[in-house]
């Protein structure tokens, strides 16, 4: 019998969950699931909410299901040292040399409007191709890839 593969969901503790849901819809082409049924938006669906539970998370989904949910849930706390997960966006896939660093400096360009930082390149070496350190609109790392 083969091996069961599961879909995953990827979880952002964060301090305003919509706002960085919303960046990583842009950085990816994810998008918002609708406000629930009965509801105009969120944010009437929120006003419904006791106030501790309002804007406590967002989510948002591969419009082709390919690729995991992601969840965005508040907790008290801020980021404090390097987050131990990273997402790697892939936008170098095949790319060597110049070529490579072209498309990475042209989707880091896209996205520091977005909120994202530009943190540092990691250059090739005898392993591997270069990479872009990034940090989202929350600080937490991402690589470009």
């Amino acid at each position: 019998m083969g091996a069961l593969v599961r879909q995953i969901q990827v979880t952002f503790d964060c301090a305003s969950p919509e706002r960085v849901a919303r960046f990583w819809c842009e950085v990816l082409g994810y998008v918002a699931p609708p406000p629930p049924e009965g509801f105009a938006s969120w944010d009437d669906f929120n006003r419904t909410l006791p106030p501790e539970q309002r804007d406590s998370w967002f989510a948002c989904s591969d419009p082709s299901g390919a690729g995991p949910r992601l969840y965005f849930q508040r907790v008290p706390e801020g980021k404090v040292v390097k987050n131990r997960l990273h997402l790697d966006v892939r936008v170098g896939t095949g790319l060597v040399g110049e070529e490579r660093l072209a498309a990475l400096e042209a989707e880091c360009a896209r996205l520091i409007p977005l909120g994202a930082v530009r943190v540092r390149l990691l250059a090739a070496d005898e392993v591997n191709e270069s990479c872009l350190v990034m940090q989202d609109v929350e600080g937490n790392e991402f690589c470009l890839d």
